[in-house]
């Protein structure tokens, strides 16, 4: 009723998002210019006196940028597939499969999503020390690190979404029975039905999901540090910057940090741009808000 007698409103409202939205954003991007004692001066100057990238030189210096980079690729690379992977194939199962226990494993899997992932965290680091054979450990899991001075410890946690299998499960139920039956007698096997036929018409929400997972498995900050207290070789950007933070003189402080953020959002923002497409229409066709 306000939309039809007052568009205007509609319009005020989404270009107040959009100026929320961006502005911060063009903050982050201008300080990451600015010289030494320009940020945080009253009054406050959103543009830098001089365009300079010393700053972004200064931030790959400190942060050893292509070592932070690879391992966070790397990291991210693994949990985004194995997510896609695993929720695919067991929303699937879920979804167009009969078995015992089919709906209590659905509902297990639901349960998973109320707690919060940091909450498993020191029992998956107590296992990744402990594993056999690894890291100077015995057959029995003593003796050494295990898997902790691993890149590998990066993503083993994040390996199987819980949402991730929920949301792909609710989407394939639309997808009619009879399609996946004329498959099975033209003699296809159930993984091939999944491959030719429930993977393709999927495309969009799998999309969105491996977007959703790869901004949370780039970004992710505790699990990396608790990773890198046992071996520094392993640090991501997230942890980067923070010490970066911490330990850069803090006179030039912010805008190193701000440009180190430029750096690291880059990726994520690429691929978001590249990508918009599929993930509009997965979100609609999901129904995500």
């Amino acid at each position: 009723m306000i939309r039809r007698r007052f568009p205007w409103f509609s319009y005020l409202l989404v270009a107040t998002g959009a100026v929320l939205t961006v502005v911060p954003f063009l903050d982050m991007v201008m300080t990451s210019f600015k010289g030494p004692g320009e940020a945080g001066t009253l009054p406050y100057r959103f543009l830098p006196e001089a365009f300079d990238l010393a700053n972004y030189r200064a931030a790959i210096h400190q942060l050893d940028l292509p070592v932070l980079f690879r391992n966070s690729v790397i990291a991210t690379a693994v949990i985004t597939g194995s997510v896609l992977l695993t929720s695919s194939l067991a929303g699937y199962a879920l979804a167009k499969l009969r078995f015992p226990g089919r709906d209590f494993i659905f509902r297990l899997v639901l349960s998973t999503m109320m707690f919060p992932p940091f909450l498993f965290f020191i029992p998956h680091f107590l296992i990744l020390v402990h594993w056999p054979l690894a890291g100077g450990n015995d057959l029995f899991g003593r003796g050494g690190a295990g898997l902790t001075v691993s890149i590998v410890a990066l993503a083993m946690p994040f390996l199987v979404n819980g949402f991730g299998i929920f949301l792909m499960r609710q989407f394939m139920v639309a997808i009619p029975d009879e399609v996946l039956e004329a498959a099975r007698i033209d003699g296809a096997g159930e993984f091939a039905v999944w491959w030719r036929i429930v993977v393709p018409q999927t495309k969009p929400v799998l999309v969105t999901l491996g977007l959703l997972t790869f901004v949370d498995a780039w970004n992710e900050y505790i699990w990396a540090l608790l990773v890198s207290t046992a071996d520094p070789d392993v640090m991501t950007l997230p942890v980067g910057i923070q010490l970066l933070q911490d330990y850069v003189d803090p006179t030039r402080t912010m805008p190193i940090v701000m440009a180190g953020l430029v750096l690291s959002i880059l990726p994520v923002l690429i691929l978001f741009l590249l990508l918009q497409k599929h993930y509009i229409r997965g979100v609609m066709l999901s129904g995500l808000k």
